[in-house]
């Protein structure tokens, strides 16, 4: 069992963060991302391909990252490869004692720079869920068993903040069914639409279901925020929020405050078990943004227990 799994499953908040992208540069650099972060999280995403741009594979970072001496969440994505490719990159990483799975269909190859790229998609996230389940079984999907079969905690994504706002409390209970441990929602700017979709998930039993994890993404120049508001699929910056960075005396100091505020929003939901930390910052923001939200080193939560954070 991760520790991740058994944090979530003894109902203790968890903190997860996006590993940048890492385009060379070997272990080194993996432990130079890594080090600003790696006393509050829990657990680090190795993202696959975000956005259609190619980077070192995450099944590669998440070896890495283990050899770091933390938890990964491999990321897979089913845009670029089909059923048999999956299938040998879950028991890939299971051979490897690498157990936290993310599955997301994936961003379209037009979201890229390389739109002539060929689009897979043999599968779509809740499929793959559901194969996670199926090799667990002992099975490949062609019915072959597996003499050891593996153990997943898998989760998904979801974004509070897209329409149709229906669907997506829908589409995260489908995920929570076909095998969904957890969800890390998108990035949210609207607060109103993360407390709509946080609201409707608690009261029909979606996040007693599943582990519910907003992102606060951490920027720190105006050029960052930009690129968010206009370049980054499904997440919606209001003008308002956009204006406030761009007419801040010190944009860096306003990006920070923007996320903390967006933080304390995001913990006072019902059904929140984490916070999932997105930051293109090469300081230790994810570690200064966490100590002002009364979250505690991985260290002091593991030897104390669970405690809530609270804002300060």
């Amino acid at each position: 069992m991760s520790n991740l799994e058994r944090k979530l499953t003894a109902g203790e908040f968890v903190v997860t963060a996006e590993m940048p992208v890492i385009d060379g540069g070997g272990h080194a650099e993996v432990l130079r991302q890594l080090e600003p972060m790696r006393a509050v999280v829990d657990a680090f995403n190795a993202t696959d391909n975000p956005s259609a741009h190619a980077h070192v594979s995450s099944l590669a970072v998440s070896l890495a990252l283990k050899q770091a001496g933390v938890e990964p969440i491999m990321q897979l994505a089913c845009r670029d490869r089909n059923r048999i490719a999956l299938e040998a990159e879950l028991m890939g990483a299971t051979m490897h004692g690498i157990e936290n799975v993310s599955c997301m269909t994936g961003d379209d190859v037009t979201a890229g720079n390389e739109p002539e790229a060929k689009r897979v998609f043999d599968l779509d996230s809740l499929q793959l869920l559901a194969l996670t389940q199926v090799l667990e079984n002992g099975r490949y999907l062609s019915g072959r068993a597996i003499e050891h079969a593996p153990h997943f905690f898998a989760g998904a994504v979801e974004n509070p903040g897209a329409p149709p706002y229906e669907y997506r409390i829908r589409r995260a209970a489908k995920k929570a069914q076909a095998g969904a441990r957890f969800l890390q929602l998108q990035i949210c700017y609207r607060p109103e639409q993360l407390a709509r979709f946080m609201r409707v998930a608690h009261e029909t039993g979606v996040s007693a279901r599943v582990a519910m994890i907003p992102s606060i993404c951490i920027l720190r120049t105006v050029a960052g925020m930009r690129f968010v508001a206009t370049r980054v699929p499904g997440i919606d910056v209001p003008p308002a929020t956009l204006a406030r960075i761009e007419q801040a005396a010190d944009p860096e100091h306003e990006c920070f405050e923007l996320a903390y505020e967006l933080a304390v929003h995001a913990l006072e939901q019902p059904g929140v078990r984490g916070l999932h930390f997105i930051s293109f910052r090469t300081d230790a923001g994810i570690a200064k943004l966490c100590a002002r939200l009364g979250i505690a080193p991985r260290s002091e939560r593991q030897a104390n227990g669970y405690s809530a954070p609270v804002a300060v």
